[in-house]
């Protein structure tokens, strides 16, 4: 599974850059092309070193004092050690929601957090099962994975929503709409950014799988881990958080905020009977 992983990992990471360069051949040339390779890398290199500060500051989160906290920190630093690792700092969400999450653009720069609800609602061995998939995102490099597809897609997605201004306007710069400019105005408009999407929503739920073995093999407990996400699963649902935006929603163990119907589909995380089965079969 984590070769697997992997491999797809790569496969959507080079489709979605495939579909950005496409995009800026489809806006402009060869003119187009340089813009897209150039707003990737700035968007990129802004996503990686300050976005951690964003979701923090978006969360109201607050660095826990191990004066306050001892049994998660000997938790923490536990499975720290288990991971050959560096000691993450180790933030608390004053929030009802039962959930966690990592971000930090490495290992030497991880930060770990819970809200105040998951402290109430599991059991130790369960939270140490939450810590380790959260630390294994971390060992894993998610956050730089996640960090380079979600800027790819919106830099996508925001071309896309400036062509169709633009068809509103006029068009592109007065260009001949023959048959072939107008195929190419649907891809770029319409057809490019659902897939861009839907190749970030693969790649993060590629991630969660990823984590949730990595972390149960890292403590030999895929059973806890297992347990763990039920309870979080149904737990969200009668507690959806109150803050923040859906936007990061693939940075939690389980997606916080309220999906129903066909939403449930655009999720970020993969099923959750398929993830706790998954990890019953370990």
């Amino acid at each position: 599974m984590g070769v697997e992983s992997h491999i797809k990992t790569v496969a959507i990471l080079g489709i979605l850059t495939g579909l950005l360069l496409g995009v800026g051949w489809l806006l402009g040339g060869y003119q187009g092309l340089t813009i897209a390779v150039v707003l990737s890398v700035i968007m990129n290199f802004g996503s990686y070193f300050w976005s951690h500060k964003i979701v923090l500051a978006m969360y109201r989160a607050k660095e826990a004092k191990e004066t306050d906290y001892p049994d998660l920190y000997r938790m923490v630093r536990e499975v720290s050690h288990l991971a050959s690792m560096p000691m993450p700092k180790v933030y608390i969400v004053n929030s009802a929601n039962p959930n966690a999450f990592a971000t930090g653009r490495n290992p030497k720069h991880a930060v770990v957090a819970f809200t105040t609800g998951i402290m109430d609602l599991l059991s130790k061995s369960e939270l140490k099962g939450v810590i380790a998939h959260e630390m294994s995102h971390v060992k894993n490099r998610d956050m730089l994975v996640q960090t380079v597809a979600a800027t790819i897609a919106g830099v996508i997605t925001y071309v896309g929503m400036m062509a169709r201004w633009a068809a509103i306007f006029g068009g592109f710069g007065g260009r001949d709409s023959d048959g072939g400019d107008a195929l190419g105005f649907l891809l770029l408009a319409i057809v490019t950014p659902i897939a861009a999407v839907l190749l970030q929503l693969g790649l993060s739920r590629s991630r969660e799988y990823l984590a949730d073995e990595t972390g149960a093999k890292m403590i030999h407990d895929p059973y806890s881990l297992a347990n763990a996400l039920e309870k979080l699963h149904a737990g969200s649902k009668r507690n959806p958080i109150r803050m923040g935006s859906p936007a990061t929603s693939s940075l939690f163990i389980v997606n916080p905020f309220s999906t129903k119907g066909i939403m449930s589909l655009l999720s970020t995380h993969p099923p959750m009977e398929e993830r706790v089965k998954r990890l019953k079969a370990m």
